[in-house]
This record gives structure tokens, C-alpha cells and sequence, in this order.
């Protein structure tokens, strides 16, 4: 794959984004207001159609939580609750967005896609130089992703309209924030 860009595709899971998922309540209001589940899947396939790799990123931890920070206000509570664990349906990413094989599958253990994962190797590895985010939470793993992606030197790009947070409010004060370090595009507007 010659494109220096990858698409990634970040906590898109059953437990965040199904209608059945234990975080219904939470993220799929926000994801069908928001037409993020359409505008995911046009941005997947554009991606693919230019060449793009698609990465996923998922958050998930070890059925005995060893991973899990135990002073985490995220993540103690996905621990309390029996959520990401590894290996489950709720970890899995939903059937809409489903990757293909060869797609990476980056699993994270904190907020940030890069901090102790396999993202960066991989994208060093690839000839990577632009980033392009999506999923959800706006406020967390794309903000983290974005945040961080500039101090390692890559263009980052966040599909605003392939993002949700928990409400309105969240994914708007995250987009304010994060486009002193990202570019803002949408699905339909992204120059794969």
C-alpha cells in the first residue's frame, strides 16, 4: 500500500456503539443524531477505494483487568461493570465497520491509541505521515489520538462527523480544542 495516510477507526465496539451494547444509553443516541454509523462506513470505504489503510483501535483489557489502572475514573468503572474485556463480544468492533483482513487491530489499555500500543511501530514501519481519526469519544480517544499525533509529528485530520461524545456539548468542546492540532474535515469532504 503506497498511501503515507491511514484511516483510524477507534473504539468503535459493541460495548460503545451497539444498540444492545452496555454503553447504549451513552454513545448510540449521540452516533444516530449525529449520522456517525453512515458517515463512518462512507468514510471506511473511501478510504479503502484510495488505497488508505484502515486501522482499528480498540480499548481492552485482560479478563482479569491486569491492565487496568485501578485509580482510572474511565476505566475502574469498565472494571466495576465487567466492560472491554478482551476476547468478548463487547470488544469486538460493530458489524458495520467490521475490519477485513489484514487491517491492523491495535488494542489499548489507556485513553490514547498511541500510549503502550502498537500504533506507532506500525506507523513508522508503513511511511505514515497523515493521521486520520474517527470514532468515539470525541473528547477521548480522538482528542488523545489528535494531541498526541502532532507532538510525534504526523498531520492529523478528525473526521468530525465520524465522531460522537457522550453529549452535544462533550464532542463540541473536543473539536474546539483539538483544531489547534488537527485539521476538521467530514467523511464526504476528506481528500484520501
Amino acid at each position: 500500500m503506497a498511501s503515507e495516510t491511514i484511516l483510524l477507526v477507534m473504539d468503535m465496539m459493541n460495548d460503545l456503539v451497539h444498540p444492545d451494547g452496555a454503553g447504549a444509553k451513552t454513545y448510540v443516541p449521540q452516533c444516530r443524531a449525529r449520522n456517525v454509523y453512515e458517515n463512518t462506513k462512507l468514510a471506511i470505504s473511501r478510504a479503502r477505494q484510495a488505497g488508505v489503510m484502515v486501522g482499528y483501535v480498540r480499548v481492552g483489557f485482560s479478563p482479569d483487568y491486569r491492565e487496568c489502572p485501578p485509580n482510572s475514573p474511565v476505566f475502574s468503572r469498565a472494571r466495576d461493570n465487567g466492560l472491554f474485556k478482551l476476547g468478548t463480544w463487547g470488544t469486538e468492533v460493530h458489524a458495520d465497520f467490521a475490519p477485513q483482513s489484514g487491517d491492523p487491530d491495535i488494542i489499548k489499555h489507556r485513553v490514547s491509541p498511541f500510549y503502550g500500543t502498537s500504533l506507532m511501530p506500525l506507523l513508522t514501519a508503513g511511511g505514515i505521515r497523515r493521521v486520520v481519526l474517527s470514532g468515539v469519544s470525541t473528547n477521548g480517544v480522538v482528542q488523545a489520538g489528535a494531541r498526541e499525533g502532532h507532538d510525534r509529528d504526523f498531520e492529523c485530520v478528525v473526521l468530525e462527523d465520524c465522531c460522537a461524545g457522550a453529549t452535544d456539548e462533550e464532542h463540541a468542546y473536543a473539536l474546539a480544542g483539538v483544531r489547534r492540532f488537527a485539521s476538521v474535515s467530514t467523511a464526504e469532504e476528506i481528500a484520501f
